[in-house]
């Protein structure tokens, strides 16, 4: 966090040093990312993504959304990148990036989108299922997205039985763990570890971190087996 002293903030571990959350999913030669935040630009420079495939959008807040301007590289390669986001998403940044989504006098080197609305219909994504989970982010939905044994959850508070039957037999979880105390509109530590308790993946990573979590090594050696604190630049072969 800017301007800030805590221990985490000046932690030399490099495991300490969270970027916004986001993950990019490859299998065979396809490649997709789930959230463009701020940070977007430089988490592709870090791990050399030469091409994409697309974007899954979680929901509309800035630490998820800010980086779309950064498709723009991805545009110049593909033409329309194709994005994919539930209609309240697709409102805010209609409202907020208006130049990109204007149809006419368009700025020459805008991004080009290709949307594609996302309700809570499974859809296909080149030969692979994803399978939309709807959850609440206090009073905001969000879709959290399953591939096969693998679930990407974020910002999630609440979330109705209907939707973890939805999570049932999970080789990997990635779900939101904000921070020890409780806060209005994320999992703090207590409700995530319930969270998996009640939806039993063979292993879980804990994603979208404050530097009110801890220092990773500290948070680690007290969690559970199979339980552990994702962190920056993370590979996971599922």
């Amino acid at each position: 966090m800017l301007a800030n002293n805590h221990p985490v903030c000046l932690s030399q571990n490099e495991k300490d040093k969270r970027l916004r959350s986001s993950i990019l999913i490859s299998w065979d030669e396809f490649t997709y990312v789930i959230d463009c935040g701020p940070d977007f630009r430089q988490q592709m420079l870090r791990e050399q993504v030469q091409s994409i495939d697309g974007v899954l959008f979680t929901h509309e807040h800035s630490d998820h959304t800010a980086g779309i301007d950064d498709l723009r590289p991805y545009c110049f390669q593909m033409g329309e990148v194709p994005v994919y986001l539930d209609q309240l998403t697709l409102q805010s940044l209609k409202q907020r990036f208006q130049y990109i989504f204007e149809t006419k006098n368009r700025y020459p080197g805008a991004p080009k989108i290709q949307i594609n609305l996302v309700d809570t219909i499974a859809f296909s994504l080149q030969n692979e299922r994803v399978l939309p989970i709807k959850a609440m982010h206090g009073s905001l939905p969000i879709t959290c997205f399953r591939f096969e044994n693998f679930a990407y959850l974020t910002d999630v508070k609440t979330i109705d039985s209907s939707e973890k039957e939805k999570l049932k037999n999970l080789d990997v979880l990635i779900v939101n763990a904000l921070r020890i105390e409780e806060h209005p509109t994320h999992f703090n530590l207590e409700e995530a570890l319930r969270f998996v308790n009640e939806i039993n993946p063979k292993k879980t990573y804990f994603t979208h971190i404050s530097h009110k979590f801890g220092l990773h090594d500290v948070i680690q050696k007290n969690l559970p087996k199979n339980v552990f604190i994702a962190f920056d630049g993370l590979k996971i072969e599922v």
